[in-house]
């Protein structure tokens, strides 16, 4: 046997004894021999990443087949082996998982093609779960090993990794593979705030981790007690759920880090509610907290009793109950039907066909059908996997599950997209409610109907349905049914934003122009275009913005910006240079500004401008004005710096941090605590709770800017602070 092969075997061994060892050998051989002669980026063999991908997926418990393919699954778009020698060596099964997850790397990722990529993704899933489960763990590995890329590659194979993997991950209930892909991307695409919160983590963790043991001991001796046989232990935090937390809670770290995770496992379903009343008999549970994910379960199999209590010295504890076997379906998803015999029984394909009938893999499956434009298809998928969701009941009990902020629209298209389309009207637990309204949990909802043949959706329910199967039904039949309007509409819309701004009509609107604009936008014909701006798909201004610099843009008029220089300071007209503490060469006597677009200091290479009436202005040389001043070359003048004991300069500094009370109070103060002159300030905080501020501050001798820079960096949550110049 090649020793290569023994780590893999073991971890195999460890799940499924009888596998064919030989013919995961077999395979290896094949994959090594075909990419003898490629190298990673990293210098190592090729071979290194099957192998580990193959490795990856051994831990999650896959069945031979999937290893196999893992380890040739780049072997047909990389190498000379063809898909039809595969299947004549490893049979059908294999060869299909490998030509899955060849489709899905085929296709250029941009905009749109990444959504084409995604409907791919959908359509190999339907055929077997095992692709996408391959597809997973080779995005792992390549996140691994993503320093070796360059910077725009890494950025772009990060986002696409938290907007479209990861959460595919967790739809598939692979928490272990999410939460590594999540920390491995946060860190490529915001090293800085991702060091941040890890710095503020390991400051926290001894004390933190004292109190945890704490209350797991006391958690166990009252489940002793109580005679359940449970394991309990601390639930581990990973940095980007943690920085997630911050911004869908909008609370700062320490309330969201002091916020103790206890995990209990159990052996049966009735230990799991006996061991909740025992641990609610001990502490009082926070109202409104509690959450039975065993009775219902979430769209990808998690099953849970969560509870939030108040524990010992008044600290919040969230626990998670769960048997042993729901554990290992919350950490490995679709693949414990693999690793885990009790789950389930029978061939890999029969496993595959069995996960198909999760309802999100419907759903997907309906919208791959349904949805003609791949952008709209992204924007569901992302919208989908981003909520949470509310489980309500028909009146006959069935449960259906739908994202959080759901109306009876929604429900009505989750029942049957007849019903959604003739949905008039809606009673919820026995009243009648506007279609707008919110659902909640436990809620009954019943549906009216017209009867009319010209019965249809309204547009405006768009407005607020949040499901994406009720915006793409709704969409859909305005497509079919109202085509012919829209198209009128649109060309309308278009016809009007041009006359606004006095553009040619005749001129635009004809000819060979229009129908290039329309296949960039990957339209058909103009008229698809004009159904699309009709319908509200593409804004009628953005169409004429795209059309006018298709044609070469329309002339704007330019700015002096050398007169947008203002003196350093303004007490008076100054004699001389002392102040400015520049000196221009073969005049010592101008009056000299430096100017505000960039705010040179000494030590920065700079460059005069002599302006109409107010003397030289003073720009660093890689000022973005200076290079259209250049264009005047026979106003540039050489300067000098000369600094005077009196002579002060304008600074301008960013302060970027994660958002936290009283954070810009710690900011002001360590400025002031260094004597800084602050003259001006703002603040902005994002929806990501990321506070960006910027001072302006008075300073005589610029090599003190490097002190107040690394006294900011020490105050906790600011993970950036820099020089601004420009």
């Amino acid at each position: 046997m090649n020793p290569v092969l023994e780590p893999l075997f073991k971890t195999v061994r460890a799940t499924h004894p009888k596998s064919d060892l030989r013919l995961i050998e077999r395979a290896y051989d094949m994959a090594a021999y075909h990419h003898r002669d490629q190298k990673r980026k990293s210098g190592d063999p090729y071979i290194t990443h099957p192998l580990a991908v193959a490795s990856i997926l051994a831990e999650l418990g896959t069945d031979d087949e999937t290893l196999c393919a893992a380890l040739l699954h780049d072997t047909v778009e990389d190498t000379a082996y063809g898909l039809d020698e595969l299947r004549a060596d490893f049979g059908d099964n294999i060869a299909l998982l490998v030509d899955g997850v060849t489709k899905l790397d085929k296709v250029k990722f941009g905009d749109a093609a990444q959504a084409e990529t995604v409907r791919k993704m959908v359509v190999a899933m339907s055929r077997d779960i095992r692709v996408l489960v391959i597809k997973l763990a080779d995005r792992l590995h390549n996140m691994r090993t993503m320093r070796y890329m360059p910077e725009h590659k890494r950025q772009q194979k990060s986002r696409e990794t938290l907007e479209i993997f990861a959460p595919l991950a967790h739809r598939l209930g692979m928490n272990t593979i999410k939460w590594e892909l999540e920390d491995l991307a946060f860190a490529m695409l915001y090293p800085k705030r991702y060091d941040e919160i890890a710095r503020m983590v390991s400051e926290r963790a001894p004390r933190r981790d004292l109190f945890l043991q704490e209350v797991i001991e006391k958690v166990s001796a009252e489940l002793r007690e109580a005679k359940i046989k449970a394991t309990v232990r601390g639930r581990p935090k990973h940095y980007y759920s943690i920085y997630q937390k911050m911004i869908a809670k909008d609370v700062a770290f320490d309330d969201i880090y002091d916020l103790v995770g206890i995990r209990v496992l159990v052996d049966t379903v009735r230990d799991c509610y006996a061991a909740l009343g025992t641990i609610h008999a001990q502490w009082r549970p926070v109202p409104g907290r509690f959450k039975d994910y065993i009775a219902m379960p979430k769209f990808n199999m998690y099953q849970s009793l969560h509870t939030t209590v108040m524990g010992p010295e008044g600290k919040t504890i969230e626990l998670q109950i769960r048997t042993r076997a729901m554990h290992n379906r919350a950490e490995y998803g679709v693949a414990a039907h693999w690793k885990y015999k009790e789950e389930t029984n029978g061939s890999g394909p029969a496993k595959a066909k069995q996960v198909n009938d999760m309802a999100w893999l419907r759903q997907l499956l309906d919208w791959q059908k349904e949805t003609s434009d791949p952008g709209e298809f992204l924007e569901s998928l992302r919208f989908d996997l981003s909520v949470s969701e509310v489980f309500v009941f028909t009146p006959r009990g069935q449960v259906i599950a739908l994202p959080e902020g759901a109306t009876p629209v929604d429900f009505a298209y989750a029942v049957h997209t007849e019903v959604g389309h003739r949905c008039i009207g809606a009673r919820v637990n026995g009243r009648l409610v506007p279609l707008e309204s919110r659902l909640g949990n436990g809620d009954t909802v019943e549906i009216f109907t017209s009867k009319s043949p010209d019965a249809g959706p309204s547009r405006d329910w768009l407005k607020f349905v949040k499901s994406g199967r009720a915006r793409n039904k709704i969409r859909q039949w305005f497509s079919k049914e109202r085509r012919e309007t829209a198209i009128e509409a649109g060309k309308e819309a278009i016809g009007r934003a041009m006359r606004k701004q006095g553009l040619p009509l005749q001129r635009l609107m004809s000819g060979e122009a229009l129908l290039a604009l329309a296949r960039d936008l990957r339209y058909p014909d103009v008229s698809a275009l004009y159904a699309a701006v009709g319908e509200g798909h593409v804004a009628a201004q953005s169409v004429v913005q795209k059309l006018v610099q298709a044609l070469g843009g329309v002339e704007g008029a330019e700015e002096d910006l050398a007169e947008a220089a203002v003196p350093t300071r303004l007490k008076g007209r100054p004699r001389g240079n002392s102040n400015a503490g520049v000196m221009v060469a073969g005049d010592p006597d101008v009056w000299v500004r430096l100017s505000r677009c960039c705010m040179p200091v000494p030590g920065d290479d700079i460059v005069g401008f002599v302006t109409r009436g107010h003397g030289v202005s003073v720009h660093r040389t890689n000022c973005p004005n200076v290079e259209q001043l250049s264009a005047q070359a026979d106003r540039l003048v050489q300067v000098s710096w000369s600094p005077q004991d009196d002579s002060l300069f304008l600074v301008a500094i960013q302060v970027e941090a994660l958002d936290r009370p009283r954070l810009l109070s710690d900011v002001t103060r360590t400025l002031s605590d260094h004597h800084v002159n602050i003259l001006s300030a703002s603040v902005a905080t994002s929806r990501d709770r990321v506070a960006v501020s910027k001072f302006t501050f008075e300073m005589g001798d610029p090599k003190h800017l490097g002190h107040v820079l690394k006294a900011v960096r020490t105050i906790q949550g600011v993970y950036d602070v820099y020089r601004v110049t420009n």
